[in-house]
């Protein structure tokens, strides 16, 4: 058994040896043939840098470093923990450009009643006050009125622009009532002046006149020459209406003169009344009857039509300002025709009111400046040249200084209290 068991142990080593020898043989029969040596020199590499704990010293391009020029890590990055971020900056959005503002509308006044106005700008006449009405007082308060004293009296009413007429008439009247009355206190005096100069001034129906008897509105027509105030006098009238209850239409016929459109817009702005007008340049005629057809539209009360101011030696411009009449009245008839003077130029007014007379039928005269003038006698002179009442007075430049004219009024604003 020991025989066998030692037999197959030596076979197997035997078989083991020979596995050996033949791999073993194959293997140096793969191997590729030896390259032939190179004749190439040899290229011997820089020695490597030293390691650090190496004796050599580091090479170094830049100059050395101070602790203070390195960069230290912060807290944050020292300890790991992140740094807080900053919320991104948002940029405020520029404020929306404000919005143009509409213009306002103008504020509607309330003029002042016209009842009355006379009264309260008596202390305006104070320059004829004390040419005329005082003047002529002390002369007829001398003890002996001769003759010298009379002719001193006329004068004085010459003087005052009331004509040789009329003062030829009042003198007259005079004499008679003083000789008759015999002794003359002041009172009495004062009572026989003003008498003879309210019945001088005449019985005139000095309304204006703005109800039309047909359904239409009564229209006004405003003439004059250059410099009168004329627009200024449309628009204050206007306000005199709007204050005695009327509804006013403006028409801007004044083509002629730059910005009238816009100073007559102003005034009827100012008190609700609308203004029609056109172009510069523009055919004043057909503004007038535009005027009057928007008023009939409207269905207001009066419709006040301003025209352009002309000397009154032009005729071609007078012969257009008849034009604007006769188209008008193809609404219907002019209710009023209204002549504005400067009480200022005395008899040069007359020459002038006596052309637009011949022109256009005259019912009314406006007289302006009033309170700039001694010469109150001019309302007096007017009437007797036109036959045609003075109607308004212009006392001021204020915008309700325009007054219905009140004889008796006007005359206790001449002699004084």
């Amino acid at each position: 058994m020991e025989l066998i068991l030692a037999v197959v142990i030596a076979l197997v080593v035997a078989v083991a040896v020979t596995s050996g020898l033949v791999i073993s043989g194959r293997k140096k029969k793969q191997l590729p043939p030896a390259e032939p040596p190179s004749t190439t020199p040899t290229i011997t590499a820089p020695p490597a840098e030293p390691h650090v704990g190496d004796e050599a010293e580091t090479p170094r391009e830049e100059p050395r470093r101070t602790v203070e020029e390195v960069g230290l890590p912060t807290a944050e990055e020292a300890t790991g923990t992140p740094a807080a971020v900053e919320d991104p900056v948002v940029a405020e959005a520029p404020p929306a450009a404000a919005e143009p503002e509409a213009p306002a509308a103008p504020e509607i006044e309330v003029p002042e009643p016209t009842a009355g106005r006379l009264v309260r700008l008596r202390a305006r006449l104070a320059r004829s006050q004390n040419s005329l009405g005082k003047g002529l007082l002390t002369l007829l308060s001398r003890e002996h009125l001769d003759e010298d004293t009379w002719e001193e009296i006329e004068e004085t009413l010459l003087t005052a622009d009331v004509g040789v007429a009329p003062t030829q008439e009042l003198v007259d009247r005079l004499r008679e009532r003083v000789k008759v009355l015999g002794t003359r206190t002041p009172e009495e005096l004062r009572g026989l002046l003003r008498e003879e100069l309210i019945a001088l001034l005449g019985d005139y129906d000095r309304t204006v006149h703005t109800e039309s008897p047909e359904d239409v509105p009564g229209v006004v027509m405003v003439v004059g020459v250059n410099g009168t105030g004329k627009t200024t006098t449309t628009g204050k009238l206007a306000r005199v209406l709007v204050a005695d209850g009327k509804s006013v239409v403006l028409g801007a016929a004044d083509t002629f003169r730059a910005a009238a459109a816009d100073q007559l817009q102003t005034w009827g702005d100012r008190v609700g009344a609308r203004t029609v007008r056109g172009p510069e340049g523009g055919d004043p005629a057909s503004i007038a009857y535009d005027a009057v057809k928007e008023g009939i539209a409207e269905k207001a009360d009066v419709v006040l039509i301003d025209t352009a101011g002309r000397l009154h030696t032009k005729t071609g411009l007078m012969d257009e300002l008849g034009k604007v009449k006769r188209v008008v009245e193809k609404h219907g008839p002019l209710d009023e025709i209204l002549l504005v003077l400067d009480a200022t130029t005395g008899q040069n007014g007359l020459i002038q009111a006596r052309v637009f007379a011949e022109v256009v039928d005259i019912t009314g005269i406006v007289l302006t400046k009033l309170d700039g003038t001694a010469k109150g006698g001019i309302v007096v002179a007017v009437q007797r040249e036109l036959g045609v009442p003075v109607k308004l007075v212009g006392l001021g430049e204020g915008p309700d200084d325009l007054a219905p004219f009140e004889p008796a009024a006007f005359v206790d604003a001449l002699i004084g209290d």
